[in-house]
């Protein structure tokens, strides 16, 4: 094939302008929701697993309907589903900004995220069409992973200048005017593309959906509760639903996942380091934000501008790590910046009840450095990997890795937090008193120092221990870079 007839042009360049704008968003509605979680507590008064609940579902409803979605992308038309999504995400952020219960916003978190799993996977699927040059794909789903990165950095200083002069819900109505320009710009900017491929097999549907929720919510309850009827029989029901689904895919001509992707090393591997990266970015984000504005008693706003260093380096590796990998095989690159990750949670374990900004601070920077170029050529990876009518299935796994990977981050470290705090604090306040239930209530109760300064030393703890854990992860995580990918200094793609 000529190079030529490959190369993206301008059209391709100014649509990877208009897709990024979805991932700009998710990216802020990660992160903006962080910042606001003190004000949402004053103002709703969720119990902590409430409060856990509404994180987590958002990636909890992506993750468990992305590869429907992915494939349904294929079926009926990448910018077609990308419309419908964006209209929903649109409505779903306004009906979340003026929630009046937890109740009432985990719903639409729930909806915000089947909305969610249908924006993730068209804008790489779309991608992955409009960029066939391997390196031209390779700096598209760079700018794609720094633009999800420029949202981490714009959120919390945005979502904290909004909660300098509103109410927590405004953060999440950022969502609507990215929609609207998404929405009118797309039908101009981005080609249409569906796969021949037959009918969406209903019952893969129901059964990945069997799968995945059950299985997630068991291990979320497992890590804070420890094992019970409950969550076992939610893991059991996961890995039997996951097993006929696995059984059909392979029968089926036309399936839903093709399984056959997974048989090649470095796809496999992308998404090992892919779910676990994100799994401790996630994590410890939650810790750390929460640190800085009820420990370190920073503003919104301040702790956004602290936060704002990790961030900048977060996007500059981001864009960087696709132009090294020209010259150097993929795993020795992913290797050093994990372990540069490793030594950010080392910094991090420095952290104490009073002065700890720097190691803070510090330890995110390095740990952020690490994750960007995780992001960008992992997903290079596995997306590269498939033929361009699986794209949509392809970009639909890779951002199921990813999702999945920082739910259970946030559910089980900060599940091992809780464990502790309330440990902790069993001998300072009465158990069942929002005190003894987390720092975000001990800070609302208006107790003073007497229990305001065990609570913050107790908290510390359980962010101390999370950082340890996620040192181990990402050194062993360097480990699985080096052996899977060592051979692969660029993605396989299907031209090739």
């Amino acid at each position: 094939m000529n190079p030529t007839q490959t190369r993206a042009g301008l059209r391709e360049w100014l649509g990877l302008a208009v897709l990024a704008l979805p991932t700009l968003l998710l990216a802020l509605d990660i992160t903006v929701l962080h910042l606001a979680v003190p004000h949402l507590s004053a103002a709703l008064a969720p119990s902590s697993t409430q409060l856990l609940w509404t994180i987590d579902i958002y990636a909890f409803m992506i993750a468990g309907f992305l590869v429907t979605m992915g494939t349904l992308g294929d079926r009926i038309g990448r910018r077609r589903l990308l419309l419908i999504g964006a209209t929903a995400f649109g409505a779903a952020s306004a009906l979340a900004a003026y929630a009046t219960s937890p109740e009432m916003l985990i719903a639409a978190r729930t909806l915000l995220g089947i909305a969610g799993a249908t924006l993730m996977p068209s804008t790489l699927s779309l991608i992955s069409n409009m960029f066939r040059d391997p390196q031209q794909r390779g700096l598209a789903i760079g700018v794609w992973a720094t633009m999800f990165s420029a949202g981490i950095a714009v959120g919390p200083v945005v979502g904290g200048v909004l909660l300098e002069h509103f109410w927590w819900g405004s953060v999440l109505l950022l969502g609507v005017p990215v929609m609207v320009v998404l929405l009118v710009a797309a039908p101009f900017l981005l080609p249409e593309f569906r796969s021949p491929g037959g009918r969406l097999d209903l019952p893969s549907v129901l059964l990945s959906l069997a799968a995945m929720l059950p299985a997630t919510y068991g291990i979320k309850e497992t890590a804070k509760h420890g094992l019970g009827a409950v969550p076992l029989a939610a893991l059991a029901v996961g890995v039997l639903a996951g097993v006929v689904f696995v059984r059909r895919q392979r029968r089926l001509p036309d399936p839903l996942l093709d399984l056959a992707l997974f048989r090649e090393r470095r796809f496999t591997g992308a998404l090992v380091l892919l779910l676990f990266g994100t799994a401790v970015i996630g994590g410890s984000y939650l810790f750390v934000n929460q640190y800085l504005q009820m420990v370190e008693g920073l503003s919104p706003l301040r702790t956004g501008l602290w936060l704002l260093p990790a961030a900048v380096a977060l996007v500059a590796t981001s864009m960087a790590a696709p132009v090294v990998v020209r010259r150097v095989a993929a795993g020795p690159v992913l290797a050093v910046t994990l372990v540069v990750m490793t030594a950010g949670f080392l910094v991090l374990t420095q952290a104490g009840p009073a002065g700890g900004l720097a190691p803070v601070v510090t330890g995110m920077v390095l740990a952020y450095a690490g994750i960007g170029p995780l992001l960008a050529l992992g997903t290079d990876l596995v997306v590269g990997a498939a033929p361009p009518e699986r794209a949509g299935a392809a970009s639909a796994v890779s951002e199921t890795s990813t999702e999945i990977g920082g739910a259970i981050g946030i559910a089980v470290l900060g599940s091992v937090g809780t464990a502790l705090y309330r440990a902790a604090m069993a001998s300072e306040v009465p158990a069942g008193t929002p005190a003894s239930d987390g720092l975000a209530g001990a800070v609302a109760s208006g107790l003073g120092d007497a229990v305001l300064v065990p609570a913050r030393e107790a908290f510390t703890s359980g962010l101390v221990t999370a950082a340890w854990i996620c040192a181990a992860v990402t050194l062993a995580l360097a480990v699985v870079a080096l052996t899977t990918l060592r051979d692969a200094p660029e993605p396989v793609t299907a031209d090739a």
